[in-house]
């Protein structure tokens, strides 16, 4: 039986919220409710990468799962930051006035 207390997800910024899944932070979900979502994009993908902000490390483009709540997906941490943005399916990208998203384990 699972006995982690349920998480929340984080107050958005941008349109963005974090929920880390594990009481270690190492499994977080992100949520995306800005620009390109309020656009109409049909798709949106996570562009990420682990590590300093200036030098990312294992960089993805994950497709995201559209919910009822915006588009969301899941990511286990390689390092203790996740940098990140979002792209949609004709190539419009949302990176936070190109500042990115940082998620960090303190």
């Amino acid at each position: 039986m699972d006995t982690l207390q349920p998480y929340n997800y984080s107050s958005p910024i941008q349109g963005v919220q974090v929920k880390p899944m594990s009481e270690d932070g190492t499994n977080v979900r992100i949520r995306y409710n800005g620009l390109l979502r309020e656009s109409g994009a049909a798709q949106v993908w996570m562009h990420a990468g682990f590590g300093n902000i200036d030098d990312w490390n294992s960089v993805l483009d994950v497709p995201m799962e559209q919910t009822g709540a915006g588009w969301e997906k899941t990511v286990q941490m390689q390092d203790r930051q996740l940098n990140f943005c979002f792209k949609d399916n004709i190539e419009n990208w949302d990176n936070n006035s190109g500042m990115n998203w940082i998620y960090r384990i303190s």
